[in-house]
């Protein structure tokens, strides 16, 4: 009998989305007539835009030629696709950043998880609170921490509370950490971070010999032009910082999987014997050992989200789930409840009502209201007494959903 790996055991019962998709699967099976408005997992509603559709299209008909027909292809990414993400994504906001220090992947989530692959068990990490589960459950699989205790925070990470108080801008460790998880626009609260928070952030990395892991999935709802879209657009951020992006929420790529991780060739870590290895030839070889490569069709329709219509298309894509967002928060706030976030991010952070906790919370929208969010606590013991709201649907079903929210509950 095979040895198992321990560290999942330390997992608490199930993950997040899966536990909600139990219970909405069971109430639906008991309740087959009722009429049920997912806004609860961040999943795109509306088509691909029609420039990748073209592009993608296109590439299955190379697929069928000899003369145009690819196989296995780089594991960092086509160079076409590299040049065209440097030179949009980074270059134009005045980022250094070079099409060969791209890598091209399948999900900015599978990257969050497996840049672990590249980092020693002894680093002190330290995550937000509420957190994208993720980043603390690839710790825990990873050995990285000991148990749980009864709030759901684990042994060895170092967990930076954000609340309303501090306008959910966690403050700087205390002490020494050496791997920060940070995610702006942030999920699960919405919060942007500015320039001058960003740039504390980095000044305490490079101080302290500490690398930054910054998911920046969001960054395309960013509309406010003092909002920094990237961690590059921050001075010294090229010497403490993987930044990690995707195409799922902008480019409606959720079910088509696209995204890409920034390494710096500046960027390095300490090896045991003390040298400083950069971390680029690290995820080099990491990727090219694991990974083969996101398909020829999927690269041809990211290419095309930097055509001049492609990004007209996008643009008009995430307006849309923005006037979602916006429709979201004024029901919300007429109904009386505590709201943040939406502006700037399409999800809308609330604060439940008095006496229910977040998972009672969501039962009760499920039950009375018929509608989906996701429970605040499921971001860590900081997201107790929030509840997260989805702006990614229809407009008809956001309208819906928010007509019975207000009617129905009493905030």
């Amino acid at each position: 009998m095979p040895q198992i790996n321990d560290n999942y055991l330390k997992l608490k019962a199930g993950y997040l989305f899966p536990e909600i998709a139990r219970r909405v699967n069971a109430f639906a099976d008991a309740n087959p007539d009722a009429k049920v408005i997912k806004l609860g997992i961040g999943d795109v509603t509306e088509p691909l835009p029609e420039a990748i559709r073209v592009a993608m299209t296109k590439a299955i008909h190379d697929m069928g030629q000899r003369e145009t027909f690819h196989g296995y292809g780089p594991e960092q990414g086509y160079e076409w696709l590299r040049k065209k993400i440097a030179t949009f994504d980074f270059q134009a906001r005045d980022c250094d950043i070079d099409a060969d220090e791209i890598f091209v992947s399948d999900g900015s989530k599978c990257d969050t998880g497996n840049i672990l692959d590249i980092l020693d068990s002894g680093n002190v990490i330290a995550v937000g609170d509420p957190v994208y589960p993720v980043y603390v459950d690839t710790n825990v699989m990873a050995g990285h921490t000991g148990p749980a205790d009864n709030a759901g925070r684990y042994d060895g990470l170092v967990y930076l509370p954000m609340t309303a108080e501090n306008d959910f801008t966690p403050a700087l460790p205390d002490g020494q950490v050496d791997v920060i998880y940070l995610c702006y626009p942030n999920n699960p609260t919405g919060a942007v971070a500015s320039r001058q928070a960003l740039q504390q952030w980095v000044d305490y990395a490079n101080s302290h010999g500490a690398l930054i892991l910054f998911d920046a999935a969001y960054e395309a709802y960013i509309t406010d032009p003092d909002i920094p879209h990237s961690i590059y657009e921050i001075e010294g951020a090229r010497d403490c910082a993987i930044e990690f992006r995707s195409f799922s929420k902008s480019a409606g790529f959720t079910g088509t999987r696209c995204a890409y991780t920034v390494v710096p060739r500046s960027l390095t870590g300490k090896a045991g014997d003390g040298r400083a290895v950069e971390l680029h030839a690290l995820w080099s070889r990491r990727q090219s050992t694991k990974f083969n490569g996101v398909s020829y069709i999927v690269q041809r329709g990211a290419e095309a989200a930097y055509s001049t219509e492609g990004r007209k298309q996008i643009s008009g894509l995430v307006s849309f789930y923005l006037e979602n967002a916006a429709l979201i928060r004024k029901a919300l706030t007429d109904s009386g409840a505590q709201v943040y976030g939406g502006v700037n991010a399409p999800y809308v952070w609330v604060k439940t009502p008095s006496g229910l906790n977040s998972w009672e919370f969501f039962d009760k929208l499920l039950h009375e209201a018929h509608v989906v969010g996701t429970p605040g606590s499921g971001f860590g013991a900081a997201g107790e007494g929030y509840f997260r709201i989805s702006a990614f649907n229809s407009r008809e079903n956001v309208e819906e959903a928010m007509e019975r929210v207000a009617g129905q509950l009493v905030m």
